[in-house]
């Protein structure tokens, strides 16, 4: 079976910097495959926060978004204390979402550990259904 495969673009619109956590270690010491996705999220809420946004339920009223689809492709190990720069990209604007592109990189070596991507739907959650992407966000990704 053939690997995934993600291309990133040169220019990402956002960088934050994350320390590795005791509680983002697996049993083999390095940063474990789920807890990759959680820092990618605290990224990406930082990346909202940045932009004024209270995070990721409440973009404008009761609309947020949810997340469709992930990928994370990594490409080596994370220890405790590492601190890794996420940068992230915008691609596939819709009228409902987007895709946010990650590229994280450990500082230190500048070694790239992992690349992701996530699928970011507008949902209204008073009305429990898909929502346009509110203009304010549009203007921030576009």
């Amino acid at each position: 079976m053939a690997r995934l495969q993600l291309d990133l673009p040169e220019h990402f619109i956002y960088a934050t910097s994350l320390t590795v956590r005791v509680n983002d270690l697996n049993y083999g010491a390095h940063v474990g495959n789920d807890n990759m996705l959680v820092l990618m999220q605290q990224a990406r809420i930082n990346f909202y926060r940045a932009h004024g946004f209270k995070d990721e339920v409440s973009f404008e009223g009761s609309v947020g978004q949810i997340i469709s689809d992930a990928l994370v492709i990594y490409k080596a190990e994370a220890f405790l204390g590492d601190v890794l720069s996420i940068q992230l990209a915008v691609a596939d604007i819709n009228k409902y979402g987007f895709d946010l592109l990650y590229l994280v990189l450990n500082e230190a070596s500048g070694k790239e550990v992992a690349r992701g991507k996530t699928g970011i739907v507008c949902f209204d959650y008073e009305k429990r259904k898909v929502a346009a992407i509110p203009e304010r966000l549009l203007s921030v990704i576009s």
